[in-house]
């Protein structure tokens, strides 16, 4: 437990999934740090075999000497190779690890931050395949090569005091270089990237709402807005380039330099007695070794200012959310839904949208959600089938608190067409399935023909398994509208919620809705619908009057259109009985 909170402590979070990827990545750390010691060693092979090479071979001429030294530097070489190689197929599949620890929670909580109006997009599985795309990159292999560069350095320093002078000094300046350059790079970065992200956001909505932008000549405008945030990130991304860029060149040109300074000390030595030729050499080339790390670090600064931001964002932003535990198994519902007491205010909101809504249904029961614009008839739908948060009280379905639900199980027993019908790329066919690998054909069929579409699939090119493109762009209002009420009805939900369904069918898709709701509720579902036309509240038994979120009527059907509207009451009534003649 004391470990658990020093690493929570240390890496400034509790999540219990988090800490597991970072005491796997701890292990991994120090296993790659064995690996780099041993890498690093046999790093002074080289230097080592030229030294034996001028000082030992050149003076005896001894042909058994130089096979000898040259067998065990190939075989030397050969194991460094495979170390290093071990080293990066470790992290590689380090990286691979985290990514998948997180990305089933990264990917339910950015769904999670969508649904309650947070912003983020996919910025947080961006982030998490960048911290993937970063361990596995050579950039954090010179972070384990870095540690050895004053290993290095004390062995220049033990050959002659003056070439480890001149390469401390050489080590001290190449700091200083990647210091400067992490001060002068890092609002650049951090302002290219938040425009970035901008920039994108705002094409895909551009995209999204193609159509609406060309009817409304709005193309020149979103294309200037989206051409000036791309321009401001491009030029702030060309000054950190060019910041990067002019300080690795500075930083490579340097080091070169400095082994020839290296070379120059070590001939100075050499004339003066103090050392051998071959010492020279090998001082120049353990020193080069010292210095590359940094170098490297310098040039992958960009990278590493990139996935330290990913990280941090990544971290908050999984922090922000509970993350859900395990839920008990629960029986199979009937179809009793309870709302009690419940207030809801979305996130943005100054005040709640819905305020102390108490009501509740028996199973096979049919509920109207009526009332004026921005009553809040929406969010009751989606605070029922447990997408909306309340801020206080509960909805209950068979008596069970849908926070005690798991989603993915309590999401088979309730069908929802929302305001905006969202489609997925993929078939007819998956749409219907919600993409379950498991459906079966006639369950498939079975919930287009509950709702009605099972013919105007087949019209489709393809019948069910037409492509209907990203988000049903190849369909139109109605037809969308349509399969998403067939999505609804697919595995025979106990609960179905329809949320102004028929705002965009004709005449026979009204007829199809409202068969469909019939077929509901024989078979025993409780439905509730959010309706603006009369013709919609038909067949229910029940109706709830909202207005500025708050209940102002809830009961029988003809008993609530008579208190809300006494002098219409007669009219609607002879409108919801016409609906229900002219469908049977």
């Amino acid at each position: 437990m004391l470990k658990r909170d020093k690493i929570a402590s240390a890496m400034g979070t509790t999540s219990p999934l988090l800490l597991d990827a970072f005491r796997a990545a701890r292990r991994t750390a120090i296993e790659a740090a064995i690996f780099s010691l041993f890498v690093n060693l046999l790093m002074l092979t080289g230097p080592l075999y030229m030294l034996q090479i001028y000082d030992r071979v050149m003076s005896s001429h001894s042909y058994e000497t130089l096979f000898v030294i040259t067998v065990l530097v190939v075989i030397l070489f050969a194991g460094m190779a495979a170390l290093d190689f071990a080293r990066g197929a470790l992290l590689a599949r380090s990286a691979a690890a985290f990514e998948e620890k997180l990305k089933h929670l990264t990917f339910d909580l950015t769904l999670d931050a969508s649904r309650v109006g947070l912003n983020v997009a996919d910025q947080p599985l961006r982030d998490l395949r960048q911290i993937r795309q970063f361990v596995a990159s050579p950039a954090l292999v010179a972070v384990f090569d870095a540690p050895w560069a004053p290993i290095f350095l004390g062995v220049v320093f033990m050959m002659h005091w003056l070439l480890g002078l001149v390469a401390l000094i050489g080590l001290i300046l190449l700091g200083v270089l990647a210091f400067i350059n992490e001060r002068m790079s890092r609002h650049a970065n951090t302002s290219a990237m938040s425009l970035t992200s901008e920039a994108d956001k705002h094409a895909a909505a551009s995209i999204r709402n193609a159509a609406a932008a060309d009817a409304m000549g709005m193309r020149k405008t979103l294309r200037d807005r989206w051409t000036k945030l791309s321009d401001e990130a491009n030029n702030h991304l060309l000054s950190s380039t060019d910041t990067i860029g002019g300080l690795t060149a500075a930083s490579k040109a340097f080091r070169l330099f400095l082994q020839s300074a290296i070379l120059g000390t070590g001939a100075f030595v050499a004339i003066r007695g103090e050392a051998t030729p071959g010492v020279m050499i090998a001082a120049s080339i353990i020193a080069g070794r010292a210095l590359a790390p940094i170098e490297i670090v310098t040039s992958q600064w960009k990278n590493f200012a990139l996935s330290t931001a990913a990280f941090r964002r990544l971290t908050k932003f999984i922090e922000h959310f509970p993350v859900r535990s395990e839920r008990t198994a629960l029986p199979a519902p009937k179809g009793v839904v309870s709302v009690e007491r419940i207030f809801c205010q979305p996130a943005g909101a100054k005040h709640p949208i819905l305020k102390n809504i108490n009501f509740s249904l028996a199973a096979g029961e049919a509920l109207g959600l009526i009332g004026p614009s921005a009553a809040g008839k929406s969010t009751l739908a989606r605070a029922i089938v447990g997408v909306e948060p309340c801020a206080s009280g509960a909805v209950r379905l068979d008596g069970a608190n849908l926070s005690h639900w798991d989603m993915d199980a309590l999401g088979k027993y309730i069908g929802y067409l929302p305001q905006e019908v969202e489609l997925f790329a993929g078939t007819a066919a998956q749409n219907i399935a919600r993409f379950r690998d498991d459906a079966k054909s006639e369950e498939i069929i079975a919930a287009a023909e509950a709702a009605g579409a099972h013919q105007m699939i087949l019209g489709f090119p393809e019948g069910y398994d037409t492509d209907i493109g990203e988000r049903g762009a190849r369909l139109s209002a109605g037809q969308r509208q349509r399969l998403g009420l067939a999505r609804a009805l697919f595995g025979d939900p106990v609960l179905v919620v329809l949320d102004e369904p028929n705002a965009n069918l004709d005449a026979e898709g009204e007829a199809a809705l409202a068969n469909a709701m019939k077929g509901a509720k024989a078979r025993g579902a409780t439905v509730i619908i959010v309706a603006h036309r009369p013709s919609a509240i038909a067949f229910v038994d029940k109706l709830l009057f909202l207005v500025g979120g708050e209940v102002r009527a809830f009961g029988p059907r003809d008993e609530v259109l008579a208190q809300i509207a006494p002098k219409q009451a007669p009219v609607l009534r002879r409108v919801v009985s016409d609906g229900e003649a002219a469908n049977g």
